[in-house]
C-alpha cells in the first residue's frame, strides 16, 4: 500500500513538471474580482491550482484526523462508562451477598447462645 502510494505521488509529480514545462503562454488569475499579482504564464496558473489543491486535501485530511479522533474518543468514554456501570452491578451483587451471609451469621449466632441456655447446667 505504501508503495502503491509512492509511485503514484512520483507519477503526480513527474506530470506536474511536464505541464509547467511546457506551458509557457500567457495567462492571468482574477479571485473575487481583483487580478492575482504574479502571476503571468500558464505555467504559474498551473501552480496556484497545485498550491490550492495541496491546501483543500490538508484541509481534508485535518478534518478527518480530527473526526477520526472524536470517534475514538467518544468509542473509548462508552467503552468506559459501561465497565463503570458493570463495575457497579458486580459491586452491587457482592454487597448484597455479603449482606446475606452476614445476616445468616447473626442469625446463627443467635440461635446458638438460645440453644446453650435451653440446656441444664451440671
Amino acid at each position: 500500500m505504501v508503495f502503491l502510494g509512492l509511485v503514484l505521488v512520483v507519477v503526480a509529480v513527474a506530470v506536474g513538471v511536464s505541464i509547467v514545462l511546457d506551458n509557457g503562454d500567457t495567462a492571468g488569475i482574477t479571485a473575487f474580482g481583483e487580478a492575482v499579482p504574479g502571476v503571468e504564464n500558464e505555467w504559474q496558473v498551473f501552480l496556484a491550482g497545485a498550491v490550492v489543491t495541496v491546501v483543500f486535501v490538508a484541509g481534508v485530511m485535518v478534518a478527518a484526523f480530527g473526526i477520526r479522533r472524536s470517534l475514538d474518543l467518544r468509542r473509548e468514554l462508552r467503552d468506559l462508562r459501561d465497565e463503570h456501570e458493570e463495575s457497579i452491578t458486580t459491586l452491587e451483587l457482592e454487597k448484597r451477598r455479603l449482606q446475606r451471609e452476614l445476616a445468616q451469621a447473626r442469625q446463627d449466632a443467635g440461635a446458638v447462645p438460645a440453644q446453650r441456655s435451653a440446656r441444664p447446667q451440671s
